[in-house]
């Protein structure tokens, strides 16, 4: 009897309690699993999500943005599926994510680039999803329309791509296009 009741006021505390906000790291092991903590237990966890007053919740429907993403894909001529799924591998549809090398946003756009892609605001999810399609555009016209060569430039940069001719030898890289693609091939990028 006395067991009921003890789980009645955890979970009535849990619904009055505060917020709790920690960073994100993230890990990915030898057969591509990413595991995600908020308390590393290793070096090899990176940081993925830096904690902000603004946080908004990483874990968002991955139908939020369809809308943006249809826009940027019937303007630039890119597949719905393709910029759906390099969002997903990118950020999981978390607008506010921060990679540890500082690319910002859904489709993650170094600040480096934001000037030339016009991009004020990195975390407003109509201005990364445009800018992020744009460059992404530019890189399929670059590789002519070989995707996952364009893709390893999204990643790695198009000078990493041109020096090897090919999708360069780096596993971050070579493991993102392998998930990109298969996202894209299941047609709808989720």
């Amino acid at each position: 009897m006395a067991r009921p009741a003890f789980f009645f006021w955890i979970c009535l505390w849990l619904m009055f309690a505060g917020p709790v906000h920690s960073d994100i790291y993230r890990y990915v092991d030898k057969d591509g699993v990413v595991h995600f903590t908020n308390t590393p237990s290793s070096s090899e966890y990176v940081l993925y999500l830096r904690e902000t007053e603004q946080f908004d919740s990483c874990f968002v429907s991955p139908d939020t943005y369809d809308d943006l993403i249809r826009r940027a894909a019937d303007r630039h001529n890119v597949p719905f599926s393709l910029i759906k799924a390099v969002i997903r591998v990118e950020s999981a549809f978390n607008a506010r994510a921060v990679s540890p090398k500082g690319a910002r946003g859904l489709m993650q756009i170094m600040p480096v680039n934001f000037n030339a892609l016009s991009v004020s605001d990195p975390f407003d999810p109509f201005q990364n999803i445009t800018a992020g399609t744009r460059y992404l555009k530019q890189m399929l016209m670059r590789y002519q329309q070989q995707i996952p060569l364009a893709l390893a430039a999204y990643n790695a940069g198009p000078d990493a791509v041109d020096r090897y001719r090919r999708i360069p030898p780096f596993k971050e890289t070579r493991e993102y296009v392998r998930k990109v693609m298969a996202l894209y091939d299941r047609s709808d990028g989720t």
